[in-house]
């Protein structure tokens, strides 16, 4: 599954699965623009990647910011070059209860886990379309699957990337972009260690008895994003350990 010749941007990258999602990408020949808010941790990714051998880049940029994006998107033709894979990573993923969640913490996580893809998508779809060739792969959650407590916001905005992902995969379908979303579910992760979860306690509640790890995630993005998955399109690849089934 070569990547090489193609440059890929990955929102949310300095940790977690996003950066797991772009060490995955570049060992398989793309040049990584790796974007967080975090620039020092999107840094250190880009560095791992360059010393693997990669080429990447770092970009500090908040991906639900249409400004920010635009520089993003002229940082990267300018250092690398047109966008050929799109990966909508960055999100946040608070628990709060319902009756606690104000309207400020809705909008808030609305325009970062919803509104991000879409401005996201805005910006790079445009290189795609001169290529004739795209994937977009966004970050979804198996919460969107099966509901979870304390996390209505949460739920609601990654449901609404899956019907995004339905729905621009149906307008491309004919274009040479493919639009997919990858759902994971109980992955260890920095972000799933910070949460109020006992992860020792929920594993064995789980079919395989443990947690995921983010290499499983960005095996799945990295497939996607492959001239194998040339015919797969509005997909969501569950990657849960069997902990949702549909």
């Amino acid at each position: 599954m070569s990547l090489k010749g193609k440059i890929a941007v990955v929102t949310g990258a300095a940790r977690g699965l996003g950066r797991a999602i772009s060490l995955r990408l570049a060992q398989g020949g793309a040049a990584i623009s790796v974007w967080d808010l975090n620039g020092a941790g999107a840094e250190e990714t880009a560095r791992m990647i360059r010393e693997a051998g990669g080429s990447a880049i770092a970009v500090q940029a908040n991906s639900a910011k249409a400004d920010e994006i635009a520089r993003g998107v002229a940082q990267t033709h300018a250092e690398l070059g047109p966008v050929s894979i799109l990966v909508n990573n960055a999100a946040l993923s608070p628990f709060v209860p319902f009756q606690d969640i104000t309207e400020e913490i809705w909008d808030d996580l609305m325009a970062i886990n919803l509104k991000g893809p879409f401005l996201c998508c805005k910006a790079i779809i445009p290189d795609m379309l001169a290529a004739g060739w795209g994937r977009i792969i966004n970050i979804s959650s198996s919460s969107a699957q099966t509901g979870a407590p304390a996390m209505a916001h949460y739920v609601a905005s990654k449901g609404g990337v899956i019907g995004f992902t339905k729905a621009l995969a149906m307008e491309y379908a004919n274009s040479g972009i493919t639009v997919n979303n990858v759902p994971p579910g109980f992955v260890n992760t920095e972000g799933l260690r910070e949460a109020p979860v006992n992860i020792d306690a929920f594993a064995p509640t789980t079919p395989m008895k443990r947690p995921g790890r983010p290499e499983n995630i960005a095996a799945a993005v990295a497939y996607l994003a492959s001239d194998d998955a040339d015919y797969v399109t509005g997909h969501t690849l569950s990657v849960n350990g069997g902990r949702y089934l549909g």
